[in-house]
């Protein structure tokens, strides 16, 4: 990387700011919210939406909550100007909605933009023209001066189409590539418009404040939105909205720090979905707010279900690493995680705790239509025993004890590792079924008969096959199972030691299944096994049985 020397700042820092802002913690409540997904979004694509495609986002995104939704540009095509009119003319506009419309501050174009928008309730007209050094002196060639007056004169006529509209017009207006603008001519053009338009606390101007290309750390830009809110004209009146777009990766940072500083709004569109690396992701900054107690007013309590119809009409992938909506956001592959988060699930079940607190999860899943058994603890390689164990415990609800689960827990790495795959929750179940659960290849108890002989001692008439052989052997214990457990050592002529019992329903009813875990030990080695039956002694005996077939 020879070549830096080349890049020069073309931001400006403005001065004399206090940066209060910097004393807040966190935002207190949530901007306006305005999707941008069918014009910035739209424009971006490989393949544009079809009308209906549109049609069906718009739907989208008004059940979601958006209350204002930029539609198009509609004097730039005619199927933007088509695609406007659809809406109006097939009342698809709730009467709460407001829908907005894009357009440059040139006449012919200001007349066909509000053309499109007969018939309409509500709606925004966004004029705009370019404020920055580099498209001042590159591309217009035009002088401070010139370039305000382009902006005075497309103000005046949105104002007069707007004052003879039969409909509730507002105006906003944007100095594109605000961010690569000075601070004070930006001040100046934005205070020009103003004048023209005279807002009033009925009828309120917007001014939106574009990150056109994210070129300046987050904070420049918060500092540049907080010069802008003390120096606007009307800022009673004024709604200071922002448009970062994410050239840096920090389009949630600018936003949410320019929330700090003052802003109102926020423009941007569902995934980050816009030109070059796009605009900032509403979902990740609704759902930053929502994590911190903030309701948004927007709802993406089915997130999968908006991830689906937004990646189907626009032919666009979220990323499995997108922040809250992408497929692996939850999971946990590692050990010490999945423990971690097994714990903090049943630390809140024993709490019956109502604030989320849960390690390495800043969001509960639910919230946003995740399933947790699905989603949150994933099994491989790097897993650890907690993690399996708890996909057992909440999914099949086998309660392992902590020995078998670690046991178990290196059996289902190691399968994982050798096939170099994930296992999927009934794979790590059809594994622990296979090697743990009701074992009989090599040994099985056929019948069990028992008479008791005092308290202590009981006697037992026990048919055990073994190597293709039914014996039937006659024994004592100081126990039922321990009179299984003495026929198997003698059939089989091997010495272990019964080391672990446990013991559990498998379902909280009367008829419910009941588990068995048994774990014998021999020469130092230990041998885990599971017997599961609608009688608690058939359980044990399988559990047993299980165990020793593992040691054989």
């Amino acid at each position: 990387m020879k070549n830096s020397q080349k890049y020069v700042k073309q931001y400006f820092a403005p001065q004399g700011v206090t940066m209060d802002w910097t004393k807040k913690t966190s935002i207190d409540k949530p901007p306006v919210w305005c999707s941008v997904d069918l014009r910035d979004g739209n424009q971006a694509l490989i393949i544009p939406m079809s009308l209906e495609e549109k049609l069906e986002f718009f739907t989208l995104l008004c059940k979601i909550g958006f209350k204002e939704i930029e539609v198009g540009f509609p004097a730039a095509s005619e199927t933007e100007y088509e695609f406007c009119r659809a809406l109006i003319e097939r009342e698809l506009i709730p009467d709460d909605v407001t829908i907005q419309v894009l357009t440059q501050a040139r006449e012919h174009i200001i007349a066909k933009t509000f053309q499109a928008l007969k018939g309409a309730k509500n709606a925004i007209v966004h004029v705009y023209n370019s404020t920055s050094v580099a498209q001042r002196e590159q591309v217009f060639r035009r002088s401070k001066e010139q370039i305000v007056e382009i902006a005075v004169a497309g103000a005046k006529l949105c104002k007069e189409y707007a004052d003879s509209a039969d409909a509730n017009i507002r105006l906003e207006y944007s100095p594109e590539s605000f961010t690569g603008t000075e601070p004070e001519f930006a001040v100046e053009i934005c205070n020009a418009v103003l004048d023209v338009w005279k807002p009033t606390k009925e009828k309120k101007a917007i001014i939106n404040l574009p990150v056109t290309v994210e070129n300046s750390m987050p904070h420049v830009y918060a500092n540049q939105v907080e010069y802008m809110c003390k120096n606007l004209r009307y800022r009673e009146n004024v709604v200071v909205s922002l448009h970062p777009h994410n050239d840096r990766g920090c389009a949630v940072a600018d936003s949410e720090l320019g929330l700090l500083a003052g802003g109102d709004r926020i423009e941007g569109t569902l995934f980050g979905n816009g030109e070059r690396t796009g605009n900032v992701d509403i979902v990740t900054l609704a759902l930053n707010m929502y994590s911190q107690g903030i309701d948004p007013l927007l709802d993406f309590s089915d997130l999968p279900t908006i991830t689906a119809v937004y990646e189907r009409v626009t032919r666009m992938k979220v990323s499995e690493r997108q922040p809250y909506s992408g497929q692996l956001v939850f999971a946990a592959f590692s050990g010490s995680h999945q423990d971690a988060i097994a714990k903090g699930m049943k630390y809140r079940v024993e709490r019956n705790a109502d604030t989320w607190t849960v390690p390495y999860l800043p969001l509960d899943p639910a919230d946003v239509g995740r399933v947790y058994e699905a989603d949150v603890i994933r099994i491989n390689s790097q897993s650890g025993k907690g993690g399996i164990g708890y996909i057992l415990e909440t999914q099949f609800h086998f309660i392992l004890p902590p020995k078998m689960r670690e046991k178990f827990g290196y059996h289902v790495k190691s399968i994982s590792d050798h096939e170099h795959r994930e296992l999927a929750p009934q794979e790590v179940y059809d594994i622990f079924v296979r090697d743990f659960v009701n074992l009989t290849e090599k040994l099985n108890v056929l019948e069990a008969g028992y008479d008791d002989v005092s308290a202590e001692r009981i006697k037992g008439k026990i048919v055990i096959e073994y190597a293709g052989k039914a014996t039937t052997v006659e024994t004592e214990g100081n126990g039922r199972l321990d009179c299984v457990s003495q026929a198997i050592k003698s059939v089989t002529g091997r010495e272990y030691t019964l080391e672990n019992y446990v013991e559990h329903a498998l379902e909280e009813k009367s008829t419910s299944q009941a588990a068995s875990y048994i774990c014998i030990a021999e020469k130092g080695n230990t041998y885990w096994g599971v017997g599961i039956h609608t009688d608690i002694m058939t359980s044990s005996v399988k559990a047993l049985v299980s165990a020793v077939n593992r040691m054989l």
